[in-house]
């Protein structure tokens, strides 16, 4: 029977020597709570898995929790639900509502041109400007005065899409006279696409601020308004001249009668009309001349 190898005896007089250190008892492994052995490890990359056939790689559904780089939620109105066929309550409703709202800005788009159409019409009032107003015009308030009639009064006229325009002028003699005693002069005007009634107003009203020597009086009852325009400087003497003129304007259309007489040494003619008279011949022929051009 064989027997273990003995070890060799320490000499005498020397310190024992130590061994080598003894190895601990094997401890089993606990259970942690890492993943890996060592939580101060950097884990290993593992490859991703391909994708299986006819899967498309998984991305994930939205931003993760934490993640600065994430889009925030989009926000605005619901996508408006399409049914089958295109048809459906809410979508007539939708098209019902579109085709209202073009018809009524048809509608008032249609409505302002005609509002605007018919409140830049003309107002004309049923006058014409005659080619020949000599014909048409009425002064038989100065024949009595002016007995000899003036066979070739002069007369104009003028057809514009703007603007028709008549005018005649007439010499006014008394018997006897060779040369005309006082002249007479008529215009009618038909505005067409201007409303004159600033322009009038201005001209008129305010005609003797621009004109020295003149008076300027409000005339009733002829027109939407008229104004007298009157001058006289004879002051009794051989001199001077007397002068008047009534403007009218009635709607969009604008009427003048004017008289002038002028006094010199060689005019037979020394005692004119008054210019009350003259007035009062002017109102009256201008009422109806008016009337006449209205046929």
């Amino acid at each position: 029977m064989s027997t273990p190898p003995q070890q060799p005896a320490q000499p005498a007089g020397r310190p024992p020597q130590p061994g080598p250190p003894a190895q601990p008892p094997s401890v089993p492994t606990q259970p942690t709570a890492y993943l890996y052995p060592n939580p101060q490890s950097t884990p290993p990359v593992l490859p991703s898995p391909p994708p299986g056939p006819f899967q498309p790689p998984t991305t994930p559904a939205g931003p993760q929790p934490g993640n600065p780089y994430a889009q925030p939620p989009q926000y605005g109105p619901p996508p408006v639900p399409h049914t089958a066929g295109g048809g459906g309550a809410a979508g007539r409703a939708v098209l019902w509502a579109v085709v209202g709202a073009v018809v009524a800005s048809a509608a008032w788009a249609a409505g302002v041109f005609l509002i605007g159409a018919a409140a830049n019409a003309a107002d004309l009032r049923g006058y014409t400007a005659p080619s020949d107003l000599c014909s048409r015009a009425d002064y038989g308030s100065f024949k009595d005065e002016y007995t000899a009639s003036d066979s070739t009064p002069t007369h104009s006229s003028l057809k514009d899409r703007a603007l028709d325009e008549s005018y005649c002028s007439v010499s006014l003699k008394k018997s006897g006279s060779s040369y005309a005693d006082a002249y007479l002069s008529i215009q009618v005007d038909l505005h067409k696409k201007t409303d004159p009634a600033p322009e009038f107003t201005a001209t008129w009203k305010n005609y003797e601020r621009a004109h020295t020597g003149y008076d300027v009086g409000a005339v009733e009852g002829i027109g939407d308004e008229a104004y007298l325009v009157t001058q006289d400087t004879t002051s009794g003497t051989s001199a001077g001249s007397r002068y008047a003129t009534l403007a009218v304007r009635d709607g969009w259309v604008t009427y003048t009668m004017s008289y002038s007489a002028y006094l010199s040494s060689y005019d037979p003619d020394k005692d004119p009309p008054r210019v009350d008279e003259v007035s009062d011949w002017l109102k009256t022929d201008t009422g109806n001349t008016l009337d006449r051009l209205k046929d």
